[in-house]
């Protein structure tokens, strides 16, 4: 493409002509893309409301013309990055499609089966003009909902061996996952404890083959909107909706656009493209899944309209101290549902949390730790400052790395950029969310304390 497009399109512009600028983004040498769709397993695809017994899964003729219509679409885009989720691995014919098709058109393709024989599970693809595959991981969890994830270490490749240069690192971490459906509120917990285990692994990754900082692409549905619990989690781990950075959206955008109908017949917004760059400064992990915990705590608090010292008060419940014991911080724990049941914290989890509440290692909390480290903690809420310029020659100072600039982002059907979900449309339950990512060079960043 030109010179006038490397600096990424405005907002209007990228409204205006949808798809097409992701198109035409996929086709710039300077950039890569990224999609992520769940594609609603036929297992899972209800024919009949009324006979929930009929399945997709039945009627080869349909599941097959489905399928291949999402590999059309797929394999017009082009992007850099394919990862699905739904993918229905117990079925070797649509396996072998899948791989013939992709493969054919370039892609190296990594399937992974959710544990216990669910039948679905991720598909991972890579396309080798991009990317080459430095390593693969699989994470099984073995826990509630038989969850799993993908990890995958890539150095990028021609187009940009231009821009190699002895002291950038080209390399990359994508993961693709995707979370367990909150059916019910004690859900919430496990939900953000498949999120610490992925962050864990990765993190272990990179120590254990001694790794600097890399861009890391966490992709997936994640079950839950951009006022949850994990979204908040994930934010003050560094983490930046794709999506949202692409069209300036805040927080209190929530409502501007959707990319799933449920079974429930609800429509969120559950599928995210993340984005972790490597001079963003970020918490401990172990500090950010406390404070997401404490987060959960006081959110039931405050539901139940409780003032801080009524939360202090509840807490120190009968002690004859102005403290809190370990005895009534449990009690606390188990009267809102966050130890006491099969996904709720385990004794050296709830152990965890009290040592790093219990500043002065007292055994007891008083009010200035426990608004601290429960109500108050500080949240890191930085913002993205990449700008979107290309790779440039003349980088002095401290050690450089790539990282990635939003260039573009766009779901298919359109109507869901809207907050509004098109009844004609049949390829999955699921919207399709593709990122355009421009590569910039950048200092390492350092975990913060």
């Amino acid at each position: 493409m030109g010179r006038k497009h490397r600096g990424g399109m405005t907002k209007a512009r990228v409204s205006r002509i949808g798809s097409f600028a992701i198109a035409s983004s996929v086709k710039d040498a300077t950039s890569i893309s990224c999609t992520t769709f769940n594609i609603l397993a036929p297992i899972y695809k209800r024919l009949n409301n009324k006979d929930q017994s009929c399945r997709e899964s039945d009627y080869r003729a349909n599941w097959l013309n489905r399928n291949h219509r999402i590999l059309d679409w797929l394999l017009n885009e082009r992007s850099s990055i394919i990862c699905l989720q739904e993918f229905w691995v117990g079925n070797e014919e649509l396996v072998n499609i899948y791989n013939k098709r992709l493969g054919d058109a370039g892609y190296i393709n990594f399937k992974l089966a959710r544990t216990n024989n669910r039948g679905d599970g991720l598909l991972t693809s890579v396309h080798k003009d991009y990317f080459r595959v430095v390593n693969h991981q699989e994470l099984l969890f073995n826990d509630f909902g038989n969850r799993v994830a993908q990890l995958l270490h890539v150095e990028l490749v021609a187009p940009f061996l231009q821009c190699r240069n002895n002291n950038v690192r080209q390399e990359v971490l994508i993961v693709n996952t995707h979370l367990l459906f909150p059916h019910d509120s004690s859900l919430c917990l496990e939900r953000l404890r498949q999120v610490y285990k992925i962050l864990q692994c990765v993190e272990s990754y990179q120590k254990e083959n001694q790794l600097n900082p890399l861009p890391i692409i966490l992709c997936g549905d994640w079950n839950g909107s951009k006022r949850g619990h994990v979204y908040k989690f994930l934010r003050s781990q560094g983490f930046v909706s794709s999506y949202d950075t692409a069209h300036q959206y805040t927080d209190a955008d929530a409502h501007k656009w959707v990319s799933h109908r449920n079974h429930r017949g609800n429509i969120c917004g559950v599928d995210f493209i993340w984005l972790l760059n490597p001079n963003r400064y970020r918490k401990l992990l172990k500090t950010s899944w406390s404070q997401a915990v404490f987060g959960m705590f006081k959110y039931q608090l405050r539901q139940a309209s409780l003032t801080e010292n009524d939360a202090f008060a509840f807490l120190k419940a009968d002690s004859h101290g102005d403290y809190i014991t370990y005895s009534a911080f449990c009690e606390a724990l188990r009267q809102l549902h966050l130890i006491g049941h099969p996904y709720g914290l385990s004794v050296e989890e709830t152990k965890d949390l009290w040592v790093q509440t219990d500043i002065d290692g007292n055994g007891v909390l008083d009010y200035k730790e426990f608004q601290q480290r429960i109500w108050n903690p500080t949240w890191s809420e930085q913002r993205d400052e990449i700008s979107h310029e290309v790779w440039k020659d003349d980088v002095h100072g401290t050690e450089q790395t790539i990282g990635f600039g939003v260039k573009n982002a766009v779901l298919f059907p359109t109507e869901v950029e809207k907050g509004m979900w098109p009844e004609d449309y049949s390829l999955s339950d699921h919207a399709r969310l593709t990122v355009v990512f421009s590569p910039v060079r950048m200092p390492c960043s350092r975990l913060m304390a």
